[in-house]
């Protein structure tokens, strides 16, 4: 088994993505198989070298390893164009040296004339072009597209998420698979690299169906084995709209900048779109390579829910021992400009804050924020105020402190209820009111 996981870095790496790798790399150790990591950065204007950096960086935090790679897809364009030539040469694809002008002009005559589709009048307009008469404005620089001629018939396979799929041939238009100036289309360069690296199962998102049969019938062109497709479902959001930049944080950064746990997270992503079937939400690494399978994998859409990562994030939190929560609290402290050097507690006395915030925090960015008021001096105070409160005797004071903790022990950890709570008290006691 070799599977292979492919970002484009024209952006950062986003859940959608996250879960792809994810899910390609539980197989892959499942499985005793190799996973690859090829970067896609064909679209010389789009890619960026700080994107491929936080590909990197977000895969690695998540702890997803790769056996081979990373490779980049620009390095085969070679190949890429052997490829699409030996489809020329075997009459499998053709040249179209149509401009976009004259091909408007032929698509509104075609329409005009009420023939109802124009999905093959570039193979029409080409056929009026014999074949030593495009070899010669080939060979004097005339530019042209390479179109890839799609056969009659059928293409189908049995998808490992959504059973037996398939399209009509006569549906597909002829693609183009080299474009004018050399540079391979998306579908030719696909299937030009994961046969080159023998890649045996392809698992992406399912917007990529509709391109599964333009490449199974690259595949079979080019006499290369046709690898088992799987397309996981999409991820939308809480509206249940396809997940966008309107729902909010979707790099895997910006959740590890709130102080998500990497465990916590890998858990959650597994669980968009699998069930492992028992109920179970937490889950370890081990677990997940022990019972992950596409036969699980939903074929409707899964939702994405912050909430429900920041609640699974907590219960990961709350089983950290103390060594480690201290760690991730000052690591948390130290993003939000909080150094050890302004933390006026000692090793112990942090220790046990860490461990009575954990908790009531969702992540390590809300922990550090309830920590703020214990590890550094008290802002400005009303003195009066605090004379009008405070017993002037340590029992009484002592006891009033002690029924304050009391009070607050089930309050929810947020401003309003904790206001409540304490006012609450207050009128209890008028004596200190």
């Amino acid at each position: 088994m070799r599977l292979r996981f492919a970002p484009s870095p024209t952006g950062y790496l986003h859940v959608g993505g996250a879960r792809t790798a994810l899910f390609n790399w539980l197989l892959a150790r499942a499985g005793g198989g190799d996973l690859v990591l090829r970067i896609e950065d064909t679209d010389r204007d789009r890619s960026r070298p700080e994107h491929v950096d936080a590909i990197l960086g977000g895969l690695s935090w998540l702890g997803i390893d790769f056996d081979e790679g990373p490779v980049f897809q620009a390095d085969g364009l070679a190949r890429h164009r052997r490829d699409a030539l030996r489809l020329l040469d075997a009459g499998r694809a053709y040249r179209d040296f149509t401009t976009r002008q004259d091909f408007a002009r032929a698509r509104d005559a075609a329409v005009a004339a009420g023939t109802g589709t124009v999905a093959r009048l570039s193979r029409e307009m080409a056929a009026q072009v014999p074949r030593d008469e495009s070899d010669r404005r080939a060979e004097a620089g005339e530019p042209f597209a390479l179109r890839f001629l799609v056969p009659p018939g059928t293409t189908r396979w049995r998808d490992l998420v959504h059973g037996r799929l398939s399209f009509e041939n006569g549906e597909i238009d002829d693609f183009v698979i080299l474009r004018g100036d050399g540079t391979p289309t998306y579908n030719l360069a696909v299937v030009s690299d994961d046969a080159h690296a023998s890649i045996t199962h392809v698992v992406r998102g399912d917007d990529h169906i509709s391109n599964t049969p333009k490449q199974i019938l690259l595949y079979e062109a080019l006499g290369r084995p046709v690898p088992a497709f799987g397309h996981l479902p999409m991820i939308l959001g809480p509206d249940g709209k396809r997940l966008s930049k309107r729902h909010g944080a979707r790099a895997v950064d910006a959740f590890e900048a709130q102080g998500v746990l990497p465990d916590a997270m890998v858990n959650f992503l597994a669980l968009l779109g699998w069930s492992p079937g028992t109920g179970e939400e937490t889950l370890s690494r081990a677990d997940l390579v022990e019972r992950f399978s596409l036969e699980r994998v939903l074929k409707k859409g899964a939702v994405f829910d912050p909430d429900k990562l920041f609640w699974m994030n907590g219960q990961y939190i709350a089983r950290m021992d103390g060594d480690r929560l201290a760690a991730a609290l000052r690591a948390a402290l130290a993003r939000d400009g909080v150094g050890s050097d302004r933390v006026a507690l000692g090793e112990d006395a942090f220790w046990r804050m860490a461990a009575a915030l954990a908790p009531r925090s969702r992540t390590f960015a809300e922990m550090a924020r309830l920590a703020r008021p214990y590890i550094g001096p008290l802002g400005g105070y009303d003195r009066k105020a605090t004379r009008k409160i405070w017993y002037r005797d340590r029992v009484g004071t002592a006891e009033l402190l002690a029924a304050a903790r009391d009070r607050l022990d089930g309050t929810k950890w947020e401003a309003e209820a904790l206001e409540s709570s304490l006012r609450a008290l207050a009128a209890e006691r008028p004596d200190v009111g």
